[in-house]
């Protein structure tokens, strides 16, 4: 059997939707992911979905409110891997590691939200771990920041900048149509 190449979509919760969350670009971000998500369905391979549940009260993730859920089209299905945390490295504090280590995971796609926060921390983590890790940088997506000087930031630029920081260090930055390429409709794969 192939080594299985998973998908991960980080953080698409109901909190990230709302207004208060920020200014963010990549309007059809959730549409590529729902693609990709799609795809790894049909396929078989394997899915872990990632959910922040914060430590401060006031968060949009904060838990037992609406925020924290998942969002509608991004809902784990029975047999897909759900990974909770309470930082932004979905590695810290999870057994992430050991079940992509027991599926002997080929690579890792990941996808979500914001690319800046969860996505480049986890991918850093991924990296160093040693996974072939790689980010569809359209199916991510980010929120407008100040930098360290005070400057205001778009969420282009904050966005483009962390596929940069990730790029070649800790992952390789793809398109959907190569993410789709790496996974051939007629592979299969246990999901556990």
């Amino acid at each position: 059997m192939t080594k299985p190449i998973v998908l991960m979509v980080i953080d698409m919760q109901q909190g990230m939707a709302w207004p208060q969350a920020g200014e963010r670009n990549n309007p059809n971000a959730e549409h590529k992911m729902a693609e990709l998500l799609a795809h790894w369905r049909a396929s078989h391979a394997p899915i872990v979905h990632v959910r922040h549940l914060s430590t401060e009260p006031g968060s949009l993730f904060w838990p037992e409110q609406e925020g924290v859920l998942f969002q509608d089209a991004f809902q784990p299905l029975a047999g897909e891997k759900v990974v909770e945390k309470s930082v932004p490295d979905a590695f810290t504090h999870s057994d992430l590691e050991t079940w992509l280590r027991e599926q002997e995971t080929h690579a890792l796609i990941v996808v979500g939200v914001s690319t800046n926060n969860s996505v480049e921390s986890t991918v850093r983590s991924a990296g160093n771990l040693g996974f072939n890790t790689y980010v569809v940088g359209s199916a991510c997506f980010a929120f407008e920041k100040d930098d360290f000087f005070g400057q205001s930031r778009s969420a282009d630029e904050v966005h483009a900048m962390s596929l940069a920081n990730l790029q070649g260090e800790y992952a390789t930055v793809i398109s959907q149509t190569e993410a789709f390429d790496l996974l051939p409709q007629e592979q299969t794969s246990l999901r556990h």
